[in-house]
């Protein structure tokens, strides 16, 4: 059984930063994907960072391009999403998830419908 679980989400300050952890469990890790995403009150999920756990490529969309960073412990079979700079704006429940046709990542890497398993998500909250 595929499961996804995040952690390491809260409230922090604007300015601050956060580290998210996605530990993996079910799949053979170093053959997939994983992708961040986040969803805010009222608005569509959208993909934010992704990477091919096979050759460690990355993605970002542009607007946390520069202030995020994914990464991977594929010992760990654990993916990271490193915040920094956090804006009001990032307030959001976030989740990771995992995708197995890595040979089309390059088309679909931040699309939530090419994805097919999800954590639960966690709450991230940038306030003063």
């Amino acid at each position: 059984e595929v499961q996804l679980v995040e952690s390491g989400g809260g409230l922090v300050q604007p300015g601050g930063s956060l580290r998210l952890s996605c530990a993996a469990s079910g799949f053979t890790f170093d053959d997939y994907a994983v992708g961040w995403f986040r969803q805010a009150p009222g608005k569509e999920r959208e993909g934010l960072s992704s990477i091919n756990l096979r050759d460690g490529k990355t993605y970002y969309t542009g607007s946390v391009k520069g202030r995020f960073t994914i990464s991977s412990d594929n010992a760990k079979s654990t993916v990271y999403l490193q915040m920094n700079s956090l804006k009001p704006e990032d307030t959001a429940v976030y989740y990771c998830a995992s995708a197995g046709d890595i040979r089309s990542m390059g088309s679909y890497a931040l699309g939530v419908s090419w994805y097919d398993y999800w954590g639960q998500g966690i709450q991230v909250t940038v306030s003063s």
